[in-house]
């Protein structure tokens, strides 16, 4: 910048308005400028170096536990991001995604959020105790978090996850069903062996998503006399289709087996609907499964996969406009957003077999 000033025999002030404020320069001198900086090889202000200067990056970043290529492979997640980006778009911002890297130390995950050049995190479905929220809150910058944690004085954007896991559940218990296993994602970070969990580790569970889910399918098998601590949990490290067969391969191993697996997200279910096909069983007739979020691919599975219907795109809409309102230094209408959720009953449930009942 220096050098085209001298070049020009203006000052740097000048040539920096030249790029950031050109109302304030005659259009000969924006064209005298941008003639020298292009001879110079000047391509213009810095833009760290600016947004260093002002303090602001206009960048939201979006900051969550699993790796980077977890973002564009899980659909609940992609519609989700799709949703903040929108409102990112909205209010003329950019998006990081600010990943924290799993298997890595306390500092390393920290340092995710420590040194995101961003002005404002979204906290993307994070444990309570996962370093990533601290180190975000120890900036003070504005934050909005979805799902959870949930923290005091800090807006939340979710569902009453609990309610919708024991609609659910009562679904197949008003279809006769006694006999029941679930299939869940991660209870708590750092992850332990994946398999069968007791119930100090339910009860313990740090992940508040799969806290509320798994406390709303007991309170409804307690209330319909099936003792919920009798029910086998399978703990799987994570969210696909492969990690749901497995889980689901454990449960039909049992004797007796289930006549239902509940899972708290579609692609455990899909996967669970796999399992059972690859031992010959049918579903609905010999298994019932129902899954959580309904994802796209819940309706069109075959057969079509009984669920609990989220809108994720909603979701992330509504808490990447919460983040731009406090950036913005708006107050936010409520601290707590709760979105619909609602049990769809779709091809995967029906009346348990007639030798269970």
């Amino acid at each position: 910048m220096a050098r085209v000033a001298e070049e020009l025999g203006v000052s740097a002030m000048t040539v920096s308005n030249a790029y950031s404020h050109p109302e304030r320069l005659s259009g000969s001198l924006r064209e005298r400028v941008f003639e020298a900086a292009e001879r110079l090889g000047y391509a213009g202000p810095d833009p760290v170096a600016r947004s260093l200067r002002r303090r602001k990056t206009n960048l939201a970043g979006v900051l969550y536990s699993n790796p980077l290529s977890y973002a564009f492979d899980d659909p609940a997640q992609v519609l989700f991001l799709k949703g903040v980006a929108a409102a990112m778009e909205e209010a003329g911002m950019g998006l990081v995604l600010v990943p924290g890297s799993v298997g890595s130390s306390a500092e390393e995950r920290a340092s995710a959020a420590t040194e995101a050049a961003v002005d404002g995190f979204v906290i993307y479905s994070v444990a309570d105790d996962d370093p990533l929220v601290e180190a975000a809150l120890k900036r003070r910058l504005p934050v909005v978090i979805s799902d959870q944690p949930s923290l005091e004085g800090v807006p939340r954007v979710g569902i009453d996850d609990e309610a919708a896991a024991r609609r659910v559940a009562e679904h197949l218990l008003d279809l006769g069903h006694e006999r029941f296993g679930v299939v869940s994602f991660s209870l708590a970070e750092p992850e332990g062996p994946q398999g069968f969990v007791d119930g100090r580790r339910r009860t313990s569970a740090t992940l508040r998503v799969t806290r509320t889910r798994l406390a709303g399918y007991g309170a409804a098998l307690e209330a319909a006399g099936v003792r919920w601590e009798e029910v086998p949990v399978y703990e799987c490290f994570g969210s696909s289709e492969a990690l749901g067969r497995e889980g689901a391969g454990a449960l039909l191993s049992l004797d007796p087996r289930p006549t239902a697996i509940l899972c708290l997200s579609d692609r455990l279910a899909l996967g669970a609907v796999e399992a059972a096909h690859q031992r010959g069983l049918s579903v609905p007739g010999d298994l019932s499964v129902a899954g959580f979020d309904d994802v796209p691919g819940a309706a069109a599975s075959e057969p079509p996969l009984t669920t609990v219907h989220q809108d994720h795109a909603e979701k992330g809409r509504v808490a990447g406009r919460l983040l731009v309102a406090r950036l913005r230094g708006g107050e936010t209408a409520e601290d707590n957003v709760l979105l619909p959720a609602r049990p769809v009953a779709r091809g995967s449930t029906g009346r348990p077999p007639p030798r269970a009942r």
